[in-house]
């Protein structure tokens, strides 16, 4: 096999959930697109590190300092959902279920992989919460599994004794222990976003 061949094989293996077989399919229909095809996907790539940065306010991804949802004026600024990705948020916008602004973690607390509060963008949601008096009600939506169960405790802990009387909720009935936000569909966001309980009650 050509080496460059080899190598797109491999690049596309880096992909998660892409295995051996579908990066070796993805590679050959590639060698049958055109250059010019071939080019704009290079160059869309190329884009994505060069012209996406994170929101300084929620870390969301934009290609401005300060993203789209935070600037909309029509948004709740009272209350902020705590995600895990980016992917999250487009998943809850979709859903129509939440009209406040979001907060992206980057990740979760995971001790077993080496991950702990300040690997993860808490120490960005802190201070975001002391400087904003506006800011009445934080909804965790970490995923259902230990470590998004481990990160909400840790949230809980950081705000309870804070001086500001925030309102910690939890995302509630409808998504199932284990799940990941991102594969919830619309009804089941819905369902859980409108029936959110306080996080004391849901740990």
């Amino acid at each position: 096999m050509p080496r460059a061949l080899s190598q797109l094989i491999e690049s596309f293996r880096l992909l998660p959930g892409i295995g051996p077989k579908t990066a070796q399919k993805l590679a050959f229909s590639t060698l049958k697109m055109s250059s010019e095809q071939v080019k704009d996907i290079s160059n869309s790539l190329a884009n994505i590190k060069s012209e996406i940065i994170y929101c300084q306010y929620c870390q969301n991804i934009s290609e401005n300092s300060i993203c789209n949802i935070c600037t909309d004026n029509n948004r709740d600024n009272s209350i902020i959902c705590v995600v895990e990705e980016v992917m999250d948020v487009y998943v809850l916008e979709k859903s129509g279920a939440f009209k406040g602004k979001f907060h992206v973690l980057h990740g979760s607390i995971s001790p077993a992989n080496g991950i702990g509060p300040d690997e993860i963008r808490i120490k960005e949601l802190v201070n975001r919460v002391q400087s904003d008096s506006l800011i009445k009600e934080i909804v965790i939506a970490t995923n259902l599994n230990l470590e998004g169960e481990a990160t909400a405790m840790y949230i809980n802990q950081i705000f309870s004794k804070s001086e500001n009387k925030l309102k910690i909720t939890r995302l509630a009935r409808g998504l199932p222990s284990g799940s990941d936000i991102e594969y919830a569909d619309e009804t089941t966001i819905l369902h859980a976003m409108g029936s959110r309980v306080n996080i004391d009650e849901s740990l």
